[in-house]
C-alpha cells in the first residue's frame, strides 16, 4: 500500500484553505494547514510535510520571507500561490527556491496536477550515467556523488538545476528543444511553460560558467533550444595523443 503523502497548505483565506483541504483529502492526501508564515514554520518542524503549498500575499511574514526561512532548514518541495499576471512574483519565488507556482484564481484540478508533478520529481532516483565527467580543466561533474566542481570547488545546485544539467550533459553536442527539456525535467504538464527553461538555464550558467554572459558550456541555439558542449571531442583528442606512434617504415 502506497504511503500517504502529507501536504501543508499555507494561506490566510479560510475559505480557500477549507476548499483545498477537502479536495486534497478526497484525493487521498493528508492535509495540514497554516494561516501565516510563522505558523507554517512551526508545522514544518513538527509535522514534516512532503510538500508545501504557500501563498505569497500574507500579512506580517509574506510568502517570500517564509520561503527563505523554509529553505534555511529544509529542501521540502514548495508550490507558490501567486496573483494572476504577476510575473515578477513567479520569477522571485523560483529564484528563492520554489519548485513551482500556481496563479490565483486556480482550479482544484490544476493544483492537484502540479502537486503530483512536483512530488514525482522529488521522488525520482539519483542519476548515475557515468562515474565522473571531466568537461575541461575548470569543470568536473560527478553524477554518482551528486557533485559539480568548478575550478576544484563544489557548487551547490538545487534539485531542479541538477536534473536540467543531467539531461544537458547526457546529450553532449545535441540540441535539446525547450519542449524536450520541459518534459524531461518538469513533466508533460509543463509543456507550455517555456520560461522555466530559460530561467533555470540562467541559474546554471551563473553557477558553472566562467562568464555567464558568454557561455562556453551551455550554448543557445536560437529558435531551437540549448546544447551542451561536446566534451567527448576532448576525450577523443586525449585518447589519440596517448596512442603509440606507428612504427617507422
Amino acid at each position: 500500500m502506497a504511503e500517504t503523502r502529507t501536504i501543508l497548505v499555507v494561506d490566510d483565506e479560510p475559505d480557500l484553505l477549507h476548499a483545498v483541504r477537502l479536495y486534497l483529502e478526497m484525493e487521498g492526501y493528508q492535509v495540514i494547514t497554516a494561516t501565516n508564515g510563522q505558523e507554517a514554520l512551526e508545522k514544518l518542524r513538527t509535522r514534516l510535510p512532503d510538500l508545501i503549498v504557500l501563498d505569497v500575499m500574507m500579512p506580517e511574514m509574506n510568502g517570500f520571507e517564509t520561503l527563505e526561512e523554509i529553505r534555511r532548514v529544509s529542501n521540502v518541495p514548495v508550490i507558490m500561490l501567486t496573483v494572476k499576471g504577476e510575473e515578477s512574483d513567479k520569477v522571485r519565488g523560483l529564484s528563492l527556491g520554489a519548485d513551482d507556482y500556481v496563479t490565483k484564481p486556480f482550479s482544484q484540478r490544476e493544483l492537484l496536477s502540479r502537486i503530483q508533478a512536483v512530488l514525482r520529481r522529488a521522488e525520482m532516483p539519483p542519476f548515475v550515467p557515468r562515474t565522473r565527467i571531466v568537461v575541461d580543466e575548470d569543470l568536473t561533474i560527478d553524477f554518482s556523488r551528486n557533485e559539480v566542481l568548478v575550478k576544484g570547488k563544489k557548487v551547490q545546485l538545487t534539485p531542479t538545476e541538477y536534473r536540467l544539467l543531467y539531461h544537458l550533459v547526457s546529450n553532449p553536442g545535441r540540441i535539446l528543444s525547450h519542449e524536450s527539456l520541459l518534459a524531461k525535467v518538469w513533466g508533460y504538464e509543463y509543456r507550455e511553460e517555456e520560461h522555466y527553461v530559460r530561467l533555470y538555464i540562467t541559474y546554471l550558467r551563473q553557477k558553472i560558467e566562467p562568464d555567464p554572459a558568454h557561455p562556453k558550456y551551455i550554448l543557445t541555439e536560437r529558435g531551437l533550444g540549448y546544447r551542451f558542449v561536446d566534451y567527448r571531442e576532448r576525450e577523443r583528442a586525449q585518447a589519440a595523443q596517448s596512442q603509440p606512434a606507428p612504427p617507422a617504415q
